[in-house]
């Protein structure tokens, strides 16, 4: 029996194709619009509270386009302690993250919001993962930047690819979250507001 058409267009305020794919799981139609957004920490703000405040606000960048609809936004920020790693953007960075990251465990918090465009009542939930990453090599970093060129993910590694070789474990409640949107909790909020999931 097919899944259940929501009644309200589901736009998902990202062009990220990780967290396009992951959306696809569900079995929903949805539309993907761009949100414009700066993503600079504010002074003084935690790493959690930066991921929970940019998907918020990712939804609401889009949120006047869509009348009617309901807006998923999602932020991920990875951190050690108040060190943040972001998207390294070249593969220098991408180098020296890893550097940094070796032998360490790192928190990915990933927060997921889903907006209301009519009523502008939004819910957000975060959801951290823990990923201890081995004791790194040189050749190894550079090899894997090479290979996975993980430039625009936070913390320069892609745990659904070749990534995952880089680490010792992941702890947390739902694997979804690490590669950006998780869909245990997503899936929760959009059962909130009367959508079917399955």
């Amino acid at each position: 029996m097919p899944a259940a058409i929501p009644t309200q267009v589901l736009v998902l305020a990202s062009t990220s194709i990780y967290r396009r794919q992951l959306l696809e799981r569900l079995g929903l139609p949805f539309i993907t619009d761009r949100p414009e957004v700066d993503e600079t920490p504010r002074a003084g703000e935690t790493p959690v509270g930066t991921a929970e405040r940019l998907a918020q606000e990712k939804a609401r960048a889009v949120a006047a386009r869509h009348p009617g609809a309901l807006i998923i936004g999602s932020d991920q920020v990875a951190h050690r302690g108040t060190q943040r790693f972001d998207k390294p953007g070249t593969a220098e960075r991408a180098i020296a993250q890893l550097r940094n990251m070796s032998g360490q465990s790192i928190v990915f918090h990933t927060a997921v919001c889903l907006l209301d465009a009519d009523s502008g009542q939004s819910e957000c939930i975060g959801v951290p993962t823990e990923a201890r990453f081995r004791t790194l090599s040189e050749a190894e970093i550079v090899r894997y930047v090479e290979r996975e060129a993980p430039l625009d993910c936070a913390g320069s590694a892609k745990s659904e690819g070749l990534g995952i070789s880089l680490l010792e474990y992941m702890r947390g409640d739902d694997p979804t979250a690490l590669i950006g949107l998780p869909l245990i909790a997503l899936s929760r909020l959009l059962r909130s507001h009367g959508i079917s999931v399955p």
